[in-house]
């Protein structure tokens, strides 16, 4: 019996199943404590808040997994809103070349933060809290307190148009796709397996014939395209472009990195607790809002979670540790004649 039971302790064990309850057990108290929790109209804001968050947690997962970090994602999603602004005041209408030149625009921020990490060996953190200045100060250049907002009503419209008979916006499907492409990648594949030996110790992997360099160098170019398309969608979602679109959405993405059990140390981690991650922040945060928390409480309450998220999968580790030493070493009874 107890051997049966094991693998059933393992998964609820599991960081990402707990995540997965909390977002539950959020939602299962707000619904009934919270005027407009249970309505379908709040699990559409739910969506449409957290779109942009998990299009750059995807990519961030794999980065932060490696043992680097992307902190100028927001100002990337920033200045490709601007850029997008800028573009169609000068007469760019159509909307595909648009979403291309966008998404290479975040190719190449991305690829500026790949090739100061891996071609001058500068440390990740000080690179991308440069580049988050950078691209955030070439954001106010391009447009400056300006905002374009005269996008086309069918374009804007069928950026948050429901998929039909719910009211789930129909970007979830694009979410959906893209995070089952990043998960095979992760967790089925060479390249994933790569990831995680980088993260444990890069200079093993080194040996072991991973191009690290180049690998972490797509990695960004990877951030930097999928912020590009949050960037698209923000600026069609709220049919606006100004400068300080998407300002500190990198600490919601981090949170949700982290808080979705990837070590900040790299090695470790896995997409669904990511997204369960990203799910209960947003039910968390549009809940709170429907109960007249001010704004200023829920960022205290975004970076308390943020804590915990790097506090909460090292101490759970511990004791997980802790509890299987004291099996290894109980005496076991002996049989008696």
């Amino acid at each position: 019996m107890a051997e049966r039971i094991a693998p059933v302790r393992r998964v609820l064990g599991s960081w990402d199943v707990i995540v997965l309850l909390a977002v539950v057990a959020v939602a299962t108290v707000g619904a009934f404590t919270i005027e407009g929790v249970a309505s379908p109209r709040f699990w559409r804001f739910v969506a449409l808040e957290a779109l942009p968050i998990a299009l750059i947690a995807l990519p961030m997962t794999l980065v932060v997994i490696t043992g680097e970090i992307d902190l100028s994602v927001a100002s990337v999603l920033g200045l490709t809103c601007t850029v997008m602004g800028q573009l169609w005041v000068s007469g760019v209408t159509s909307l595909p070349l648009l979403i291309a030149l966008c998404l290479l625009l975040g190719a190449v921020l991305g690829a500026v933060n790949g090739l100061f990490v891996t071609g001058f060996g500068l440390p990740s953190l000080a690179v991308t809290i440069g580049t988050l200045a950078l691209y955030r100060g070439l954001a106010y250049v391009v447009l400056g307190d300006r905002a374009v907002a005269n996008y086309p009503r069918e374009w804007t419209s069928s950026a948050i148009a429901p998929i039909p008979g719910t009211t789930i916006p129909w970007m979830i499907l694009v979410l959906a796709a893209l995070a089952v492409v990043f998960a095979v990648v992760l967790h089925a594949t060479p390249v994933g397996r790569a990831l995680y030996a980088m993260g444990n110790n890069a200079e093993a992997a080194r040996f072991a014939g991973v191009n690290v360099r180049l690998t972490k160098f797509w990695l960004f170019v990877a951030t930097g395209t999928m912020s590009a398309l949050a960037g698209v969608f923000w600026t069609l979602r709220f049919a606006s472009a100004r400068a300080d679109n998407g300002s500190g959405l990198e600490l919601a993405v981090v949170a949700a990195v982290l808080l979705g059990g990837v070590s900040i140390f790299g090695g470790r981690g896995a997409l669904l607790g990511v997204l369960a991650a990203v799910a209960l922040l947003g039910v968390l945060r549009n809940a709170l809002q429907l109960a007249y928390v001010p704004a200023n409480t829920l960022t205290v309450i975004t970076g308390a979670l943020l804590i915990a998220s790097v506090v909460g999968p090292n101490v759970a580790g511990m004791l997980r540790e802790r509890l299987r030493r004291r099996r290894s070493t109980a005496p076991t009874a002996t049989p008696t004649t």
